[in-house]
């Protein structure tokens, strides 16, 4: 199957025939979080897309080498703990438990290692050293112990973003101190007497803390060779993140990622999802509303690279698609199936989730037709669960918790859907005390009640 697996490259700007560099593995590195603040629905959406990938390949028959860094040493870290008043490797270690909690809570499989940024100083000097000699980096000339990679003498620089340097701005936050060129990138920050000595490292020029952009490239290379197959991220990493690594790493003479992937935004109003913006839906609140099956299916169902404009009326509708599925086995035979051709070809081109979500919603489709009708669906609900278990969705799986606790959701489902229908009743007939008895019921067993004009939604408090 993987020999017809064609990507979208962030690089060629095509989709592309998927070759792996070494038959039969695949290498993988994405850009794991800055562990500043609490992950957000916008936040868990690349690790979901790319697991899916990771999935994918893994069906397809490839042993897949998968590494996923934290950066845990920042600006942003370093402000942010100021500001609580606690160190940066307490507020990083924190948020890396929570980032954890929502990953598992996903069913997000772990990488074959996750590096932290601050285990691995050593391999970010020696990089530098070698950018340094190679005539790509600078020591700035203000003892500050600042280095900068030098852009200019990288004639290819801007390719992924498809820019050229002479259009380009430096960031209004950039500091321009020591540089050759304010487009200048920051390898490695002098300590300044403002930030904790904690947070900084021995080098040859001074100590200091690495930039962001070097520690993927150090680590990418530690693990996964000079040379390796798939570079993944969200899309607002593809510059300057992205386009600083392929520089960095290329300019030291290493091939770096064959091709570049990138997810799209889950936005709100028409804005990325941002702790800045103060619109962040925090994982662990958005899963008190629905399971986190259903959150997971939610990102599933949108194409990797499409906008997600998120609400929580589309929730509760992905939510509801799901408990369909998990209907149909329910009343189905479980059985291990094959991966209907639909869905192999849907997933093929460039991980076609909604395509392959089609295939399995007519699978299901089919199922409860012959169910219906008094047949076996056997064969439906074996294709069903086998599609389920590579997009991570398998209600069976045991990161969605046992058995009966998935029956238990159906049976408290049914009974909650039966109250409300009383209430309805209710309702209609204007007896009011009995609507509002109901509902006082169920806010005391723990169910909040919404009234929308789709009719009542339910959640546990």
């Amino acid at each position: 199957m993987v020999s017809a697996l064609r990507l979208y490259d962030s690089l060629t700007r095509q989709v592309r025939d998927f070759v792996p560099l070494i038959p039969g593995r695949a290498s993988i590195y994405v850009c794991g979080l800055t562990v500043q603040s609490e992950p957000h629905v916008g936040h868990v959406r690349s690790a979901v897309n790319f697991d899916v990938l990771r999935r994918w390949l893994s069906a397809s028959g490839l042993a897949v080498d998968f590494i996923r860094n934290i950066t845990d040493i920042d600006d942003k870290i370093l402000t942010k703990s100021a500001e609580q008043g606690r160190p940066w490797y307490n507020l990083a270690y924190d948020m890396s438990r929570a980032l954890d909690q929502a990953y598992t809570s996903l069913n997000v499989l772990p990488p074959t290692y996750e590096p932290l940024a601050t285990g691995h100083i050593p391999e970010m000097v020696e990089l530098i050293a070698e950018l340094i000699d190679a005539g790509h980096a600078y020591v700035a000339p203000d003892a500050s112990g600042d280095v900068y990679f030098d852009v200019q003498s990288w004639p290819a620089y801007g390719e992924l973003s498809g820019q050229r340097v002479d259009d380009m701005e430096a960031a209004a936050d950039a500091d321009p101190r020591g540089k050759h060129d304010p487009r200048d990138f920051a390898l490695w920050k002098g300590h300044k007497e403002s930030e904790p000595v904690t947070a900084s490292w021995p080098a040859p020029w001074g100590r200091g803390r690495p930039g962001w952009h070097i520690e993927c490239s150090a680590m990418a290379g530690k693990y996964l060779g000079a040379d390796f197959d798939i570079h993944g991220g969200g899309v607002d990493l593809r510059f300057p993140h992205h386009e600083n690594e392929q520089a960095q790493s290329r300019a030291s003479g290493r091939g770096f990622a064959q091709t570049w992937m990138h997810n799209a935004w889950i936005t709100t109003a028409g804005e990325k999802m941002s702790k800045s913006l103060g619109n962040s839906l925090v994982v662990g609140e958005v899963i008190k509303r629905v399971r986190p099956v259903e959150l997971r299916y939610y990102m599933v169902a949108a194409h990797y690279r499409s906008m997600v404009e998120f609400s929580f009326e589309a929730l509760d509708e992905a939510a509801a698609s799901y408990r369909r599925i998990e209907g149909f086995l329910e009343r189905a035979s479980r059985a291990t199936g094959e991966l209907p051709a639909g869905f192999v070809a849907a997933m093929n081109d460039d991980l076609g989730t909604p395509a392959a979500l089609a295939v399995l919603h007519d699978t299901v489709r089919a199922g409860n037709k012959a169910l219906a009708a008094g047949d076996s669906a056997v064969a439906e609900a074996g294709s069903v669960v086998a599609m389920l278990s590579v997009l991570g969705l398998d209600p069976a799986d045991p990161a969605w918790g046992t058995a009966s606790e998935s029956g238990l959701h159906g049976a408290l489902d049914a009974l909650v859907s039966t109250l409300l229908e009383q209430r309805a009743a209710a309702r209609a007939a204007k007896d009011w005390a009995a609507a509002d008895g109901v509902r006082d019921a169920l806010k005391a067993a723990g169910v909040e009640v919404e009234d929308t004009p789709e009719g009542p939604k339910w959640s546990l408090s």
